[in-house]
């Protein structure tokens, strides 16, 4: 198989670069020079003097952000590798440092603008306007200086060790897998790409060593994930949250009325989704689906594989189709070697694509098996750079830190271009069917599946403040709790599925809760999105390009508006709910 691997070299040469310490040693004066001038001095700033400041921190950031993206792209390669790993705790713990001594720069521009607020509306700030604006909304909910610093120590060496353990643990571990009849040991990369394989019982034996041998640690994962809520509840309250979930709204530039609206609207569409479920049972010619099925191929096009090649060749002419200049991001992403795509041993599971500012470009992480949901998994991730290309260069630093609702938008919207365009290109019933069914499988797992991961999340928390403990089959009972509401009767589970949530990595970021409901709201936004784009054709382009050049200079009710749409109307989420339809419905028809 062709090794596909970054190229880093834009960043540094090596893990060895002189390069390294000496960027680390200029932020270092540059983080010392910026206290010595601002500290004790922002809330009395004028307008044009905080226009300054808040410049400076954008140089700052811009030459400290390669070094920290660096270390965190060469250990989510390789985790395994010593030199990797010094690395990487060198730099976490200098940010952490860095962080502390800079936490009153965020306290005194709070106080600033709670003792000024008209300065958000300042002509000289305009640039900076959303972003004060999102400042102002924290502003309540920030502790003194010190007990700031005191959460980012506690921290380096609490919660972020969870984190870490539970990364650790599933990418350093291997897997037995009979697959097509053979006994293998696989990385949980190389095992994970067998969930998708045309053969059901090599479906079955993936799943069941990699949840069954995550369930036999279910003890040590509950133990992280336990600490973690009680951890976050303590810091909830003192930072005088309302619910555990309102420090995430805040984060998101979104409100609770709107997603409480969108988790309904999906609880009422789950049937049509558990509808489909049984069609692709009658497909794989099964009474019902077990959840090795859920995503698994049509049989009588198994022959769709595709090199990592041809899923470039896919993905560029489907961007091309939107508009020729929109590819631009991808053939660059592709000329570069940005991605990073071969399985290994030590790599980290799963994929992301990492902003790259001072490149104006981004770099991708992915375990690609040549699965038509690799291919799809790349047209999303490139869809995230597509989203950073258009915002790095319509925006300065601190207006490209878009909130989850928002990040997802060219990334799901990608996975529509290269629906449209593998669709037009389908050569019989059989692969039009196949694509239409991995469509529904990811939407399905996107906006349905994830909506019980955003209820179990709502009950673990529960379950703190009922000072209930969560121990393993506690938790586990959450997980299957709300899965069952989305799945109900559609889905039969192996018992080892209970541990299903031990393996997803949201749940143990630090400070980071409630990861998953903005991916629900962002699919059905790009579902209307789609909609519009249906309806106005090419007039549609040059407002998309707005949308995401925007970045975070405007809040997402605002990036909103630029396509006429509103998320606050009430039955809003049902026009991406009839997306979805639409496409159960144009299967149907082919059935």
């Amino acid at each position: 198989m062709q090794q596909i691997v970054w190229d880093l070299s834009e960043l540094f040469s090596n893990i060895d670069d002189p390069k390294i310490s000496q960027t680390i040693s200029n932020a270092i004066a540059m983080a010392n020079s910026f206290e010595k001038k601002y500290r004790g001095k922002i809330l009395h700033l004028p307008p044009k003097e905080l226009l300054c400041c808040l410049q400076e921190v954008e140089v700052f950031n811009q030459a400290f952000s390669n070094v920290g993206l660096y270390s965190s792209l060469v250990f989510a390669a390789d985790m395994t590798l010593s030199d990797v790993q010094v690395l990487n705790d060198k730099v976490c713990k200098l940010e952490a440092k860095i962080g502390k001594q800079l936490a009153f720069y965020r306290l005194e521009l709070s106080a600033l603008l709670k003792s000024k607020p008209q300065f958000i509306c300042e002509p000289v700030l305009a640039n900076y306007r959303h972003l004060l604006e999102r400042v102002y909304r924290r502003v309540e909910h920030q502790l003194s200086e010190v007990e700031e610093q005191l959460v980012i120590e506690k921290d380096q060496f609490g919660v972020n060790a969870w984190e870490d353990l539970q990364s650790k643990w599933l990418n350093t571990r291997t897997f037995e897998v009979t697959a097509v009849g053979e006994k293998k040991l696989l990385s949980y990369g190389e095992a994970n790409g067998l969930i998708h394989h045309p053969d059901r019982a090599t479906r079955e034996s993936a799943n069941r060593s990699i949840y069954g041998l995550l369930g036999k640690d279910g003890e040590i994962f509950s133990s992280a994930l336990r600490n973690i809520c009680n951890d976050w509840v303590s810091i909830s309250k003192r930072r005088k949250y309302q619910t555990p979930m309102e420090a995430s709204l805040i984060n998101n530039d979104t409100e609770q009325a709107i997603i409480d609206n969108l988790l309904a609207s999906i609880a009422e569409g789950a049937k049509t989704y558990r509808q489909y479920l049984k069609i692709k049972a009658q497909f794989l010619d099964l009474p019902v689906l077990g959840n090795h099925d859920l995503v698994a191929p049509l049989p009588g096009v198994s022959e769709l594989k595709f090199t990592f090649s041809q899923a470039q060749d896919l993905i560029v002419r489907a961007y091309n189709r939107f508009d020729p200049d929109y590819a631009e991001a991808v053939e660059e992403m592709f000329a570069k070697r940005h991605i990073d795509a071969t399985p290994r041993f030590g790599k980290r599971n799963g994929a992301f694509c990492a902003s790259f500012y001072n490149g104006k470009s981004a770099y991708i992480l992915q375990s690609f098996n040549g699965t038509l949901s690799d291919v799809f998994t790349l047209a999303h991730e490139l869809g995230h750079a597509t989203h950073d290309w258009y915002m790095e260069r319509s925006q300065t630093p601190l207006n490209v830190s878009v909130p989850s609702i928002v990040a997802e938008t060219a990334s799901i919207f990608s996975e529509l271009l290269l629906t449209d365009l593998l669709l037009a290109e389908a050569k019989s019933d059989a692969e039009r069917r196949a694509v239409l069914c991995l469509v529904l499988d990811e939407a399905g797992m996107t906006a349905f599946q994830v909506t019980a991961r955003v209820w179990f999340e709502q009950a673990l928390y529960r379950s703190v403040e009922q000072e209930e403990f969560l121990d393993y089959k506690t938790i586990c009972n959450h997980w299957t709790r709300a899965r069952d509401r989305i799945f109900g009767d559609a889905v039969e589970w192996f018992p080892e599925m209970e541990a299903e949530w031990t393996m997803k990595p949201h749940y143990y970021m630090a400070n980071y809760r409630f990861y998953n409901y903005p991916y629900v709201y962002a699919q059905m936004f790009v579902y209307a999105l789609y909609e519009r784009y249906l309806a106005e054709g090419k007039l549609f382009v040059p407002k998309f390009k707005t949308v995401l050049s925007a970045g975070s200079s405007l809040s997402p009710l605002e990036i909103a508006q630029i396509v006429q749409l509103n998320p606050k109307t009430p039955d809003f989420w049902h026009g991406g709910l009839k997306v979805f339809e639409g496409f159960l419905q144009t299967l149907k028809k082919i059935k």
